[in-house]
């Protein structure tokens, strides 16, 4: 079954570059983001992961940890970081999952379950293996998206996303289209104006049912 908006993320003991982990620990009870990879060595990953390895910083600022999986071994996970710090210029100091029997990729129904690696496999063996999962501290799935193999991934609308997750996370309020940092945001409709308005100060009324305000520091 496919993973929905709030479930509780799977967890699974799995083999990484750095070490065995059990997800759910690893998790601990910040924010965290998985990302999928068809294979080691493929250009767009590469370029992809050289992205997340440059946003250290912006990680570390929104208490988020990142792992990525993979369906090669260990070995082959610790040569290729050699290369995408290679090509990014900096250090990819997050794990990747060795995912070489598919169970991660089939327990987050990446692929499906009678999916197997044949011998001198391609990426396009495991084609929809190229996900992005953000998960919140209460361990349930917050966003996926997922990418077919032509287009890489625009990690300015994952970091977006991220910051629109945990400025609504708990909150009465949503973004609305294209919402940024600092902008406007939507309150939601479980408040009425007058508690919109001792909760957020003042309110703008677009419509009845599209109140905006300023979004909390």
């Amino acid at each position: 079954m496919a993973m929905r908006i709030n479930d509780v993320i799977p967890d699974f003991t799995a083999d990484t570059d750095q070490g065995s982990i059990d997800f759910h620990t690893w998790l601990g009870d910040g924010w965290s983001i998985l990302f999928s990879h068809p294979k080691d060595f493929t250009p767009v990953c590469t370029t992809e992961f050289g992205a997340v390895a440059q946003l250290a910083d912006e990680w570390a600022k929104r208490n988020t940890k990142v792992i990525g999986v993979s369906v090669d071994g260990v070995l082959a996970h610790k040569k290729w970081k050699t290369d995408i710090e290679t090509f990014s210029g900096a250090k990819a100091g997050f794990p990747i999952i060795a995912d070489e029997d598919l169970a991660v990729s089939k327990l987050f129904d990446m692929l499906p379950s009678e999916a197997y690696l044949p011998d001198g496999r391609t990426a396009a063996d495991t084609a929809t293996v190229r996900s992005v999962f953000i998960i919140g501290p209460d361990k349930k799935l917050k966003l996926s998206m997922t990418y077919p193999m032509s287009v890489g991934r625009n990690f300015a609308e994952v970091l977006r996303a991220l910051d629109a997750l945990q400025l609504t996370f708990n909150a009465p309020l949503a973004t609305p289209a294209n919402w940024t940092v600092g902008q406007d945001v939507v309150v939601a409709l479980s408040l009425n104006d007058d508690q919109a308005r001792e909760k957020y100060g003042s309110i703008d009324i677009k419509l009845p049912y599209l109140r905006m305000a300023k979004a909390p520091l």
